[in-house]
């Protein structure tokens, strides 16, 4: 950091250091198969050097807490591509890696999964919650196996209900799914269905996401061609509100725009990104944040494990000022329906820092636009009823306020 900078910043930059993150996110690359709409970091299985990609992992965690030690992990959170593709040795493997560097953990730490319906017998089910998995998250979509197959899914829907029997059969109750909406050929009736049977299930926790067509995806080489049946933008809206309706009446509150739980049962680990709070990132592609440090790790499997045996692993690395960190606290902050607190921002950048005075034009035109509101309870502000329709618009007002 410069030292021409203002002495606050380098004292709030330095606070910073001195907390260990409590949040671990660590990517697992492999895949059945590639997904239509996908443009995340994710390779298919088939020829895969899985336990060199392990050990290299294993190196990575290494490398990393004896940079920057560990404190009590409260978080853990494994993704991918579909961490389950891994057999149970491989799982054993990862998951005793997982302990031997992160070893003190929070008496009620989340310990998250993703996992593909399909990729978790019993047996499978049983090591990771030896290994310490307690919640599991199932990537399941739609109830319609027509749409299911029209992006790229091979699960049908008699996975999704084997899958979470297995899940509880092995003492795993802390369970979430996802859904999408806005898929191709997908009418507002199907989501309902979708929502019913997904409701049906009782879970303690929903995600539902609307399809974004990414670039280098099939989908947006159908989409350049106009070939890709998406839904109406009324439709679309149709759906939100559908879904927002149906969560609340089953007693699933909406904490964050695509988020519904039980109260209790909000994912903490992505509360970590939402406060822009420190996490730890592993794995090939992991993004991660510590002490006002973002990095990038490399992306493809060899080039990963490669890197991994000559040091960090990392694509790049670069600093947060203390500015971008004000816009990501407000911008990410303002997903949660609770919004943002002029305490927790008092507190993540100094006694001296005041939301109102930093951000007074953005927050005075959504005010006055109705997209949000003063959340008295909090301190703080929250996004409208009619700002979650139109987040992005909000989010916007706040990027580049402080860091032209």
């Amino acid at each position: 950091m410069s030292s021409g900078q203002p002495a606050a910043v380098s004292a709030a930059s330095n606070n910073e250091k001195k907390r260990a993150p409590q949040a671990v996110y660590i990517h697992i690359p492999f895949c059945t198969n590639k997904c239509f709409y996908c443009d995340f970091n994710s390779y298919v299985l088939k020829d895969q050097p899985v336990m060199d990609y392990l050990k290299a992992l294993d190196r990575e965690m290494e490398l990393t807490v004896s940079q920057t030690p560990p404190g009590e992990i409260r978080t853990i959170f494994v993704g991918g591509g579909t961490p389950t593709v891994l057999n149970p040795q491989e799982m054993e493997f990862f998951l005793a890696s997982v302990r031997k560097h992160f070893p003190r953990w929070a008496s009620d730490i989340e310990f998250t999964m993703e996992a593909n319906p399909g990729t978790t017998d019993r047996e499978k089910l049983a090591v990771m919650k030896a290994g310490g998995v307690n919640r599991v998250s199932f990537g399941v979509q739609a109830f319609q196996n027509e749409l299911l197959s029209g992006i790229g899914r091979i699960h049908n829907t008699d996975d999704v209900y084997r899958s979470l029997e297995n899940a509880r059969a092995a003492g795993l109750d802390n369970l979430s799914i996802d859904l999408m909406f806005g898929l191709p050929n997908q009418t507002v009736e199907m989501l309902d269905y979708s929502v019913t049977r997904a409701l049906e299930l009782g879970l303690p926790h929903y995600s539902i996401y609307s399809l974004k067509v990414e670039e280098n995806t099939l989908f947006h080489t159908l989409y350049q061609r106009n070939q890709l049946p998406l839904p109406s933008e009324e439709d679309e809206l149709k759906m939100y509100l559908l879904l927002m309706e149906r969560m609340a009446k089953a007693g699933r509150k909406q904490y964050e725009i695509s988020n519904f739980a039980k109260p209790g049962y909000e994912s903490r680990h992505n509360i970590t990104y939402w406060r822009n709070e420190d996490y730890y990132g592993l794995g090939a592609g992991a993004h991660g944040y510590v002490s006002r440090q973002r990095h990038v790790n490399i992306k493809g499997v060899n080039p990963y494990v490669e890197a991994a045996g000559q040091g960090l692993p990392r694509l790049e690395q670069f600093a947060v000022s203390r500015e971008e960190a004000m816009e990501d606290f407000v911008m990410v902050g303002l997903r949660m329906l609770n919004g943002i607190r002029k305490e927790d921002f008092r507190s993540q950048f100094g006694a001296d820092s005041e939301l109102e005075e930093i951000f007074a034009g953005p927050l005075q035109k959504m005010l006055s636009a109705g997209l949000l509101e003063q959340h008295e309870d909090q301190g703080g502000y929250r996004l409208s009823q009619q700002g979650v329709l139109f987040g992005n618009e909000v989010f916007a007002e706040f990027i580049g306020v402080l860091t032209i």
